[in-house]
C-alpha cells in the first residue's frame, strides 16, 4: 500500500528519538545478523503498522537468536527516513526492511551505499540489486468481504472509505464491489476520498455519511478503526482492514480483510540467511496465506454466505482463478476484461477505472 503520509509533531519528534536509539531493540547473540524494521507510526492495537508489527514478531520467534531484530518507530516519509535507514545500515544489520511506500526513494539511495545489505520495501516498484519490493493482496480479501455484504445488505447499498485515489485502492473498491455483485446483482458502492492514509476524525465523518446515504455495509482502505466503530454507533455492519479490529465493534463487526506479512517476512530472511535471496518483486495472497477475510461475524452473516465466502476463497487458494478475471464491464457497460481473460499483475498495478456496480467518478 502506497504508505503513509503522518508528518505530525509527534512523529517528527519521534523519529528524531529513534536516529539516536531505534525502539524496542531485542538482545540476542552479538553476532547473529541484524534485521531493522522501519515503521511510518506507532503500531498501537490496530491496522496498518500494527500489522507489520505483528509480521516482525512471528519472525522474531521463529528465528530465535539466530537474528537480531530492531524496530524503529513514527518514522516520517521525508529525508529523516534516510538518515535512519542509513544510521540502520552502518549499525551492520543485514536485512533493512521499509514498511511505507513514501520511504521508497530514500531507501534505496541508501541501498546503493551498502551493497552488502539486503533491503526489503513494502509496496514499491523500483529494483536494485540488493533492493526489492513486496507486497500481498488486499484486494482478494476485499471480494471476500463483497460476498459476505452482498447477503448482509438490506438497502443494496455499501460504502468503502477510500484514502488516497491511486490503484491499489481502486483495486479494492472494485474488487469489494466485485464480490457482493456475484451474489446480489442489485448491489451499488458508494464511495467518499478522504485523500489521507490516516484520519480517524475525517474517516468518522465519511463513514457517517455514507450511512446517511443508505449504505448498511461499510469497508474502508485506511488505518484506523473509525470506519467500523462508527458502523457500530449507527447500528450497521462494516469490516476491519489490514487486522482483526472486532474488538472496536463486535456486534458491527462481519469480518476483517488481515494481511499476514510474517509470512513473506519468514521467507525472505530464510532466503537472506541461506544466500538465496533475489530482488524479484513479491505480491502473495490467499495462495500463500498472506491475505484472508477472518473471524466472520456468523450471528450476522448467513450460513449460504459463509460457504459462499469458503468456496471462493478456495477458488483463489487454487490459483486457477482470481478476482479480475473477465467479462468484467466498467461504469458505461462496456466490456473492459473479455471472458476468459485475467488482468495481469502490471494491469492490476495501473488500474484507473471503475467497475459497474460503483457509484460516482474517480477523482482528478
Amino acid at each position: 500500500m502506497k504508505r503513509r503520509n503522518l508528518l505530525t509533531a509527534f512523529a517528527w519528534g519521534a523519529a528524531s528519538l529513534a536516529l539516536a536509539a531505534p525502539l524496542a531493540q531485542t538482545a540476542q547473540a552479538a553476532d547473529a545478523p541484524g534485521v531493522a524494521f522501519v515503521y511510518i507510526g506507532n503500531p498501537g492495537d490496530a491496522g496498518w503498522t500494527f500489522a507489520h508489527d505483528q509480521g516482525s514478531r512471528e519472525a522474531e520467534a521463529k528465528f530465535g537468536n539466530k537474528i537480531k531484530i530492531t524496530r524503529v518507530e513514527n518514522v516520517p516519509e521525508s529525508a529523516d527516513s534516510e538518515r535512519v535507514f542509513r544510521d540502520l545500515a552502518n549499525k551492520g544489520n543485514k536485512i533493512i526492511i521499509g514498511t511505507s511506500f513514501g520511504f521508497q526513494d530514500f531507501q534505496l539511495k541508501v541501498a546503493k551505499d551498502f551493497p552488502d545489505a539486503v533491503f526489503l520495501h513494502a509496496t514499491g516498484y523500483k529494483k536494485a540489486p540488493n533492493f526489492g519490493t513486496y507486497d500481498v493482496r488486499m484486494y482478494q480479501g476485499a471480494y471476500l468481504a463483497g460476498v459476505a455484504a452482498g447477503y448482509v445488505t438490506k438497502t443494496n447499498t455499501l460504502g468503502f472509505v477510500a484514502s488516497v485515489p491511486i490503484p491499489e485502492v481502486v483495486r479494492n473498491i472494485n474488487a469489494y464491489t466485485l464480490g457482493a455483485r456475484s451474489v446480489n446483482p442489485k448491489v451499488h458502492t458508494k464511495v467518499i476520498w478522504i485523500n489521507s492514509w490516516f484520519d480517524p476524525g475525517k474517516e468518522k465523518q465519511a463513514a457517517e455519511t455514507l450511512i446517511g446515504q443508505g449504505a448498511d455495509v461499510l469497508l474502508q482502505n485506511t488505518d484506523s478503526s473509525a470506519t467500523l466503530a462508527t458502523a457500530s454507533e449507527k447500528h450497521v455492519h462494516a469490516f476491519g482492514w489490514d487486522s482483526d479490529m472486532k474488538k472496536f465493534g463486535p456486534e458491527a463487526h462481519l469480518g476483517s480483510v488481515v494481511a499476514h506479512w510474517g509470512v513473506y517476512y519468514n521467507a525472505a530472511i530464510q532466503q537472506v540467511l541461506d544466500g538465496k535471496w533475489k530482488n524479484d518483486p513479491v505480491w502473495w495472497g490467499i495462495p500463500q496465506k498472506a491475505v484472508n477475510l477472518e473471524n466472520l461475524n456468523t450471528s450476522a452473516i448467513p450460513a449460504d454466505a459463509q460457504k459462499q465466502v469458503a468456496a471462493k476463497r478456495d477458488e483463489l487458494a487454487s490459483g486457477k482463478w482470481d478476482v479480475f478475471t473477465g467479462p468484467l464491464k466498467d461504469q458505461s457497460g462496456a466490456v473492459k476484461v473479455p471472458a476468459g481473460k485475467t488482468l495481469t499483475d502490471p494491469e492490476l498495478q495501473r488500474l484507473n477505472w471503475y467497475v459497474e456496480g460503483v457509484d460516482g467518478s474517480l477523482p482528478k
